[in-house]
């Protein structure tokens, strides 16, 4: 288990500026988590290069992004991508004539779940043919970048891929049981961790999530090599997720959501960079809060701590600047209804025992229970219909504010990491946007 290590305070601007350069490895997608660290690159004068997981023909096959998808993601990027695919996984790797697992599992019925299985070694041979290819691409996309690079430029990797769900029909119906149901809909998590598919899913997440980190560190060998003896200084970065420190009970408490079966892999993604660090390569998992985005939304209940945000930023700036984002926080609000009505509940469901009996660091991550699972999807819901809009949230807000502080923290912090696995929780966001070093983060007008 990973030592459970804070950053307690805010790291001192980095040596990065004009000339060094940011190379994100996976691709950039809607407004998430990376594009507070490209907007910090950007903001400092960093080179952005990009990458691609590439698309798939109607047949199948992968290929780079065509000549209008590439101008499209330049676009949303703000930089040069590199057009070499970079798709993580094994789900479409057909192995020795036989059929891919999503072509496997294309006429599998969600009610069968539990007795479907794979022929003995299929899995681990559709993983290493996922993985070689993978790895050959990335080793062009940083034969590529060397040629980007200026001499003596400093280079930031940064890997920004999660995720691994099989791209299969019968996942979708299981996991909104899973993560959304209530009564005889419900689906405990680890019924399911256990049957053939489950143990599919975690062999996927681990693969996405994080070996892809070890790819990098290992395929980019020969480029960071040649970048520190031109004289630069390369750092390797990844986003991880175990938990958050926010405000319960007055005081910053460790909580996190249930069930995050994608932890097993978040916490396989530490040991990457714990042993990367003993081999003398600088690599750091930052453990991010709880956001809501479009790839949270099948989440329902990640969201709830986030709330707890505008108490710690309420500690830590000055009153003019907190009213400013109250107001705007208001404004999402059925008429009636105060920040404070948020808090309570935040505070009443974090505090609930069915919750703190469930909230364990040292056996993290755990299983869902149907009264944890209801009580957690009420208190969500009840927290939503508190806004007017449900297209406009106050944690969409929140989520803006904390995407853009980890991008800062993150790219600062590289520079002279204080351990390979540090959590950024609620505390340090709140020091960051009341501090000069987070200016303009609480402005909802920043462009960069």
């Amino acid at each position: 288990m990973t030592k459970y290590r804070p950053m307690e305070a805010l790291p001192e601007a980095a040596g990065y500026g004009k000339g060094d350069t940011l190379l994100l490895f996976g691709e950039l997608f809607g407004r998430g988590y990376a594009n507070g660290l490209v907007d910090e690159a950007k903001r400092i004068g960093m080179t952005v290069i990009g990458t691609t997981v590439g698309r798939r023909d109607q047949d199948g096959d992968l290929r780079p992004l065509a000549a209008d998808e590439l101008a499209e993601a330049e676009a949303i990027l703000g930089g040069r991508i590199i057009n070499i695919p970079l798709e993580a996984g094994f789900d479409m790797e057909s192995v020795d004539g036989l059929p891919s697992v999503c072509e496997q599992l294309k006429k599998t019925r969600p009610d069968d779940f539990t007795a479907i299985n794979f022929e003995e070694g299929f899995i681990e041979s559709a993983r290493c043919a996922g993985a070689s290819r993978f790895r050959n691409n990335a080793s062009r996309v940083f034969d590529e970048a060397a040629s980007m690079i200026p001499p003596g430029s400093n280079v930031l990797f940064a890997h920004t891929m999660a995720g691994g769900i099989p791209r299969a029909r019968v996942f979708m119906p299981l996991l909104n049981r899973i993560f959304k149901g209530t009564g005889e809909k419900f689906l405990p998590s680890e019924l399911f961790w256990k049957s053939g598919l489950g143990k599919l899913c975690e062999a996927s997440f681990n693969e996405v999530t994080a070996d892809t980190f070890r790819y990098l560190i290992e395929e980019s060998a020969g480029l960071r090599e040649k970048v520190n003896s031109a004289g630069g200084k390369t750092a390797c970065i990844a986003y991880g997720y175990h938990g958050t420190a926010v405000i319960i009970g007055g005081r910053y408490r460790w909580q996190s959501y249930t069930p995050y079966v994608q932890g097993i892999a978040k916490m396989r993604l530490e040991e990457i960079a714990l042993s990367s660090a003993k081999n003398g390569i600088q690599a750091t998992v930052f453990n991010c809060p709880e956001i809501q985005t479009n790839s949270s939304a099948l989440f329902l209940g990640v969201e709830i701590p986030l709330y707890r945000l505008l108490e710690a930023i309420c500690r830590e700036v000055e009153a003019e600047r907190y009213s400013a984002l109250e107001k705007r926080c208001l404004l999402m609000l059925k008429e009636g209804f105060k920040t404070s009505d948020l808090l309570a509940r935040t505070e009443q469901f974090l505090t609930d025992p069915i919750v703190t009996e469930m909230t364990d660091f040292g056996t993290w991550p755990q299983h869902n229970t149907l009264k944890q699972a209801e009580m957690m999807l009420a208190a969500s819901a009840e927290l939503m219909d508190m806004h007017s809009d449900q297209k406009r949230l106050v944690c969409a807000e929140l989520s803006r504010i904390v995407f853009l502080s980890t991008g800062r923290l993150m790219l600062h912090a590289s520079w002279k990491p204080e351990a390979p696995v540090l959590w950024l929780n609620h505390d340090i966001i709140a020091r960051l946007v009341a501090d000069r070093r987070g200016s303009g983060i609480l402005n909802p007008d920043r462009t960069a």
